[in-house]
């Protein structure tokens, strides 16, 4: 991890998002030129330097970014600001779009994704969330937006991977743009204090809906709001349907509402689709699907995944 001036290594092209740790670059790496992406993240203090729990996550970022399907991270260097705090900038491969913008094309165009197209790239989430909890990472913020894609190929990559453990500082208040709850799942929204691999999963259910309509699923603004959204689709949970709901931190008595149909909000998804949907949006993270059972599903079945 070299000192020096990390920008007389790398030309800054053009500032291409503000994540919530930092800012990122497109940028010209001067030897070779080529285009990467340089995320600038300021580090919590600490007088020695980069904190080793850092140095932890970025070698679990570098191992897991051998998956394809998790964006590269090519290198690391190490910098001082005007004020002389610790610059840590993470040098990621370049990718064109991103989910978000992707789906948004669509929505302007007012045609839907192709159905071949919505089951190749849920199939590489899949298998990329598979890879990360396959080695113990959970990514907690899964959305559109950290979904990075080559249009050419159609390749999907996960980004913004593992780095929330450690820089829990974040830059500045998150704007509602940055802090979206569309994607986050009820036992977090609850207030649980344990939660696990299922977490991605209810985040992966709610983009394989979107993909299909191009329209988010549920678009709350506080997370009450978020939570009745949830509600008023799927049901409001109980006891029966998901033990120990009302033991936690921020259950109330809701509304009751009875589950309606996912063909009623997600009516261009064939038969095999809505059964794996439905096995993502369940109440009771228990009782959601895992990525690799995910990868399994029927729904995949007429897919060529020798390339995936």
């Amino acid at each position: 991890m070299g000192g020096g001036r990390v920008m007389d290594l790398y030309e800054k092209l053009e500032k291409v998002g503000e994540g919530t740790y930092g800012k990122v670059y497109r940028a010209r790496e001067r030897a070779t030129g080529k285009i990467v992406a340089l995320k600038k993240t300021r580090l919590p203090e600490d007088d020695e330097g980069v904190p080793p729990t850092t140095l932890r996550e970025v070698s679990l970022l570098r191992m897991l970014s051998i998956d394809p399907h998790v964006v590269r991270l090519l290198d690391l260097k190490q910098g001082k600001n005007k004020e002389g705090k610790t610059i840590l900038y993470l040098v990621f491969e370049y990718m064109d779009t991103d989910l978000r913008k992707y789906i948004k094309s669509f929505r302007h165009k007012g045609i839907m994704i192709p159905s071949k197209t919505v089951k190749t790239l849920m199939y590489q989430l899949c298998k990329g969330v598979a890879f990360c909890h396959g080695h113990g990472v959970l990514h907690r913020d899964l959305k559109p937006h950290n979904l990075l894609m080559d249009m050419n190929t159609m390749e999907l990559k996960i980004a913004d991977l593992g780095l929330s453990r450690s820089f829990t500082i974040p830059l500045k208040k998150y704007t509602h743009e940055i802090l979206t709850l569309w994607y986050r799942a009820p036992e977090v929204l609850l207030g649980t204090t344990h939660y696990s691999t299922p977490v991605d999963m209810w985040s992966v259910g709610c983009i394989f809906a979107e993909l299909v309509t191009t329209q988010p699923l549920f678009t709350g603004d506080s997370e009450l709001q978020q939570l009745l959204h949830i509600f008023r689709l799927l049901g409001t949970p109980n006891e029966e349907v998901w033990p120990g709901v009302s033991k936690l931190a921020n259950w109330h008595e809701y509304p009751q509402w009875s589950p309606k149909s996912l063909s009623a909000v997600v009516p261009n998804l064939e038969t095999s689709g809505l059964d794996l949907l439905s096995r993502m949006l369940q109440h009771d993270p228990a009782k959601r699907i895992s990525a690799k059972k995910a990868m399994e599903h029927p729904y995949f079945d007429d897919l060529d995944k020798t390339h995936l």
